[in-house]
């Protein structure tokens, strides 16, 4: 699907990293290097038509609630500074990187994180890299679209961009069965354009 990117778009890249995208990774999604071609492609459109290019990076410390070691959901994936948490080395990285998960707090969207304990939500920098450009529109891509992708894309949306998603530059790691079917069908529900 062809998108137009302009100076009032932005390409959020969610967490492309070795753990998700890499057959070898803790958490892999498949087809995840499929995914990892069309954002490239993404990524050389958004440049040439003189959009922006941001990331978001799971960056988990070795023990959080969010590990299943510690009575979380998810097997370890992330942790900072490992071969798991670098970006999968085929997708073209250039521009800012949001960090996500750094402490115990879950960190799916990248425009938030939430406090394990609390529940109480904080932001990320995301949002202000975004106004700071001058950014109107959103287009998001990545892993996983049934939890961080569908977080971002929500969050954008909640926040007054247009917020697109591009089916062909994301995949659910389905957790349950059709966990990714739901997770589309609530970003319809939420405006979120999906093409």
């Amino acid at each position: 699907m062809a998108v137009a990117y302009d100076p009032r778009t932005a390409l959020v890249v969610i967490d492309l990293q070795n753990d998700f995208a890499s057959p070898e990774g803790s958490l892999f999604v498949a087809g995840a290097e499929r995914v990892v071609e069309e954002v490239n492609r993404q990524i050389t459109l958004a440049r040439a038509g003189g959009g922006h290019v941001l990331y978001t990076q799971d960056w988990h410390p070795p023990e959080t609630p969010h590990f299943q070691p510690q009575g979380g959901i998810w097997p370890v994936h992330c942790v900072a500074e490992s071969w798991g948490a670098q970006f999968h080395p085929a997708l073209t990285v250039g521009g800012e990187i949001v960090r996500k998960g750094a402490g115990t707090e879950d960190g799916y969207s990248g425009f938030t994180v939430r406090d394990h304990e609390s529940g109480e939500q904080s932001a990320t920098l995301l949002e202000g890299l975004l106004r700071e450009r001058g950014v109107e529109r959103v287009i998001v891509v990545g892993l996983a679209t049934d939890y961080c992708v569908k977080a971002t894309a929500l969050d954008a949306e909640g926040k007054g961009f247009e917020t697109v998603v591009l089916l062909d530059a994301v995949a659910g790691v389905e957790l349950a069965p059709e966990d990714t079917e739901r997770a589309q069908d609530e970003l319809r529900a939420a405006g979120v354009a999906l093409l």
